[in-house]
């Protein structure tokens, strides 16, 4: 029987670099031939091949109302009918953003983007025009899309400027980023003795989930926004991947913080190409044309990826939405966690809201260097066994998981034996 993932994977390579249109998907870090997805529903996708998998990539945490959720698939319907673009203001965009600020008091001014990269690169040129100043501090392990000045990799040291982790980045775009280790409080207590009057701002995931699930502590946070407001700089919570997807304020709600700028993406679109950023309106009054930082999108605010957030906004608001959505999420964690044990295999799991973390280490990480010391090559084991079962998992250790609220208990129970059985084989 002819294998069309591996068909498409050959004619894609042919055309595409490396097959796919975004790094990961490509399977490099854990081997083998990516699942070219055809349909999905609800907690499903099926492949090419009409192999049917329980998904718990998600389209990387935006459908979190489960796949082709036909009260937004109407929505998005209804919206195609009256055209798909018109580079001129629409009354969706005023509804989304009220909805916005409504569930995140913190954004009392916001714009709407078309992807996470331009929400982040946004935000960190609204710092530096906000403040007139030009460094920022990121994490090492936080991914904040692919600007130029975020495509940076820690030194050695306690504390370092960042040089391009990418080609084609020269090092004058980075050498005004500074690149602390996540969670190491004096790091940044140091970066701020040393350089405090010329920090733009502040950018972090509140949860990453681009070095697997790590929890920020909450010394850690509590000193970024003392240490920012006692310095003038702006604390940008990226919260991309979190926004919407730990609870309905966000990670911000859970920590207690009033961050000065928010970028989200994912949730917000509904599985359309739909991202904000907003915050402070004293900082968002920067933006042209009320202010000199410049920024523009053709399809900003696209009608059909406003339909669709709105719509997934409204059914996340629905009661028990959350508690039932976490249920899920720990019921996943859990379970695995006592599967793992039950075969000898050295495994812990976190979970947050709808986001969870899988690690192959003894002990939750809560930095990169701790992701980078677990067993990777058991993530890979494990990994290909699932996928080989019929459970999908991101195709990397350090890519955090999702669940939806279509993943039923009886779903997550079959996920759990399925692990069982993979354990027991590792």
């Amino acid at each position: 029987m002819t294998n069309r993932n591996e068909v498409l994977f050959e004619r894609a390579k042919k055309i595409i670099p490396a097959g796919v249109n975004s790094p990961v998907r490509a399977f490099g870090s854990v081997g083998g031939v990516p699942r070219f997805i055809q349909r999905a529903e609800g907690a499903f996708v099926w492949d090419a091949n009409e192999q049917r998998y329980i998904d718990y990539v998600g389209s990387w945490g935006t459908g979190i109302v489960g796949h082709a959720h036909p009260e937004v698939v109407e929505a998005v319907r209804e919206a195609a009918l009256g055209g798909l673009s018109f580079g001129a203001p629409t009354e969706g965009e005023v509804r989304i953003a009220e909805e916005i600020a409504k569930l995140m008091p913190s954004v009392e001014s916001l714009r709407l983007v078309s992807s996470g990269t331009e929400a982040t690169m946004t935000a960190i040129r609204l710092a530096r025009g906000y403040t007139g100043r030009d460094k920022i501090i990121k994490f090492e392990g936080c991914y904040h899309g692919h600007s130029d000045s975020l495509l940076v990799k820690a030194g050695s040291g306690l504390l370092t400027f960042g040089n391009p982790s990418s080609a084609g980045v020269p090092s004058d775009l980075t050498q005004h980023t500074i690149v602390l280790a996540y969670n190491d409080v004096s790091g940044l207590e140091q970066a701020f003795a040393e350089f405090g009057e010329q920090i733009a701002g502040v950018i972090v995931e509140p949860f990453v989930g681009n070095m697997n699930l790590v929890r920020a502590s909450s010394d850690f946070v509590r000193t970024l926004r003392h240490i920012t407001e006692q310095h003038g700089s702006v604390l940008i919570y990226d919260e991309v991947m979190t926004g919407f997807r730990v609870a309905l304020g966000g990670a911000q709600s859970l920590h207690g913080i009033t961050p000065d700028l928010t970028t989200m993406g994912k949730v917000i679109g509904g599985g359309m190409p739909l991202a904000a950023f907003g915050g402070k309106r004293e900082i968002m009054n920067c933006i042209s044309p009320l202010g000199g930082v410049y920024q523009a999108g053709t399809l900003s605010g696209n009608p059909i990826a406003v339909a669709a957030g709105l719509k997934t906004l409204e059914i996340i608001q629905r009661p028990q939405f959350y508690e039932n959505l976490s249920a899920r999420c720990q019921q996943l964690t859990t379970g695995l966690i006592q599967a793992a044990q039950e075969n000898g295999v050295t495994f812990n799991a976190d979970a947050v809201g709808g986001m969870f973390g899988l690690y192959f280490a003894k002990e939750h990480p809560k930095s990169y260097a701790d992701m980078a010391a677990s067993n990777i090559d058991g993530f890979k084991t494990f990994f290909h066994g699932m996928l080989n079962q019929g459970v999908a998992f991101g195709p990397s250790a350090y890519e955090a998981g999702f669940v939806s609220a279509a993943h039923t208990p009886e779903l997550i129970d079959e996920t759990i034996d399925i692990a069982k059985k993979v354990f027991a084989s590792m």
